[in-house]
């Protein structure tokens, strides 16, 4: 028997039907149905916190759904978002692990060279399944495709690098590699454009378009659903609670969620006026009960005693169809209302000159920001964006050169991860940080956003520790806790990541229209075309000079 997996290749089949998930009381996933096939290439969007990550987990066998059931034909991969923090492996760990059925499949091959070599009994036909095995694996070529996929995403190749050295973003790029590399039946990708820069973008994406297996793809990433996606499933509410699937790609979905929103809307709004109708019709009668069946003076008391009894039966029959008349109220999504940020006119709020940092950041970069200002930093990755926004923010002392700030200037950088791992209730993180900032004289008690009022968590969610907060919700407090000191200027980094879809088109709009200076570094390619009018600095990768005095 082979200890390793062989692909499935065309004869590949990934099927969930009717999955339901409950976590903590409460069930996140519903009526799930999917089937993906070799070549067909899923996006799953919704909203932070609707159950995405969590329909990765079932189908990859990680987690065991509630209800439904889950069929898997081939190999497959899960990419998670998060990486370990703690992780002694080396580059050529992973990739040997990600490689180990090549690996074996080529160990038993050689087995069984050398038993053919020696003319044992059997050798011939262990020799044509081993053969058989490596082709189907396409084993001899496995290392130089992850090479090439390493290269592709700009990701470190040295196999003797420990993974704790590196960063998460060029740990992600290693696994993403590998995953590529080993060419697995089925690819189930979480946030997968998060630490890529656009050339690995334009890799990843033409990957997945090529892929011989099935694709499923967890992305808040417009361009890379666009680009790859031939059927959407929006875990997002509908009208009947069941998830929708979209063909047509990326554009047939945006086009089915609007029309499937509007009929929703419109027949809330009939419910509406029906129950207004029925509540109208159910007071009169109460009035009539009370006043109406009352006969003039000299009326026969047999001509009371019948009309009662009916105007009763009236009042009750109107009860009921009230009871029975119920409203599915559409939930309308939540949407992004910031704090509107201040401006301080005439006032150059921040002035850098010169600035460099030691092997991060290694030209010499000069800017000035006065309110209303926008600025995108681009480049590849390595360039040095995150520290120059570092340096901007004051986080980082730079080697040459200085950063200085107006007095009394409100800054607020969001960076790339979020830092949280509390036990604390999100309400609570927020509450405290506002307090600070009135203690320390940074806002006045009438300046304090309530949380609610922003828009970017419900209630239930503002209720729970953070470390039980998706990424995506931890990602809408950390916008809220820079949001909620009324910030003169606001330094973003890749602030999409982890973002629904809705709230990157909201934030975006937000962006270009508050009276506070924007400083943005992203590789979000809608978010790079929806700015293209800002003006930009192109942040270069060193050259060998450069490289040799840093190190």
């Amino acid at each position: 028997m082979n200890a390793f997996s062989l692909p499935a290749r065309d004869r590949a089949q990934l099927t969930c039907a009717d999955v339901r998930v409950d976590r903590g009381g409460r069930t996140v996933l519903r009526h799930v149905d999917m089937k993906v096939s070799p070549r067909s290439r899923w996006g799953v969007v919704g909203e932070n916190g609707r159950g995405k990550s969590t329909l990765l987990h079932v189908l990859a066998g990680v987690l065991a759904p509630d209800e439904g059931s889950v069929q898997r034909v081939g190999t497959l991969a899960l990419a998670e978002q998060e990486m370990p923090a703690e992780d002694d492996r080396t580059v050529g760990d992973v990739i040997d692990e990600h490689l180990a059925d090549a690996r074996a499949a080529l160990h038993c091959l050689d087995t069984a060279a050398a038993a053919l070599a020696e003319e044992l009994p059997g050798a011939e036909r262990e020799y044509a399944d081993a053969l058989e095995a490596a082709q189907a694996l396409d084993a001899w070529d496995a290392d130089r495709r992850v090479d090439v996929a390493l290269a592709g995403l700009g990701a470190v190749d040295d196999r003797t690098r420990r993974l704790a050295t590196l960063s998460v973003g060029q740990r992600y790029r290693i696994r993403l590699a590998c995953l590529l590399g080993a060419e697995y039946d089925f690819l189930l990708l979480d946030e997968p454009t998060n630490h890529l820069d656009l050339e690995g973008l334009d890799y990843l994406t033409a990957r997945l378009r090529a892929h011989p297996g099935g694709v499923v793809v967890v992305s808040h990433d417009r361009a890379l659903l666009s680009d790859v996606a031939t059927t959407v499933l929006d875990l997002d509410p509908t009208s009947d609670g069941r998830p929708r699937v979209y063909g047509g790609g990326f554009a047939g979905y945006r086009e089915g969620r609007e029309a499937e929103l509007l009929r929703w809307e419109a027949e809330y709004e009939e419910q509406q006026s029906e129950h207004a109708r029925l509540q109208q019709s159910l007071s009169e009668a109460q009035n009539r009960l009370s006043t109406g069946w009352r006969p003039p003076k000299g009326t026969g008391r047999h001509q009371r005693a019948t009309r009662a009894p009916a105007l009763v039966r009236s009042v009750h029959r109107r009860q009921e169809d009230l009871e029975q008349h119920r409203i599915t109220a559409p939930v309308p999504p939540r949407r992004f209302t910031p704090p509107e940020l201040p401006a301080r006119p005439g006032v150059v709020l921040l002035h850098a000159e010169e600035v460099t940092v030691a092997g991060r950041l290694h030209r010499p970069t000069s800017l000035s920001l006065t309110s209303g200002d926008r600025l995108a930093v681009t480049g590849p990755n390595g360039a040095g964006k995150s520290t120059l926004l570092s340096v901007l923010a004051g986080r980082l002392v730079p080697t040459t050169g200085r950063a200085r700030h107006a007095r009394k200037v409100r800054l607020q950088l969001l960076g790339q991860e979020s830092p949280h791992t509390t036990r604390r209730r999100a309400n609570d993180v927020y509450q405290a940080h506002t307090a600070r900032l009135v203690t320390t004289g940074v806002l006045r008690d009438s300046e304090v956003t309530a949380l609610s009022s922003l828009g970017l968590l419900g209630s239930r969610d503002a209720d729970k520790p953070v470390a039980e907060l998706s990424m995506g919700q931890q990602r809408r407090l950390d916008l809220a806790l820079a949001l909620a000191a009324r910030p003169h200027l606001l330094l973003l980094d890749e602030p999409t990541n982890h973002l629904s879809i809705a709230l990157v088109d909201e934030l975006t709009d937000a962006l270009k229209a508050t009276d506070a200076a924007v400083v943005l570094a992203t590789h979000d390619r809608q978010m790079q075309r929806d700015i293209r009018a800002w003006p930009r600095l192109e942040l270069p990768l060193p050259g060998p000079r450069e490289e040799s005095l840093a190190g």
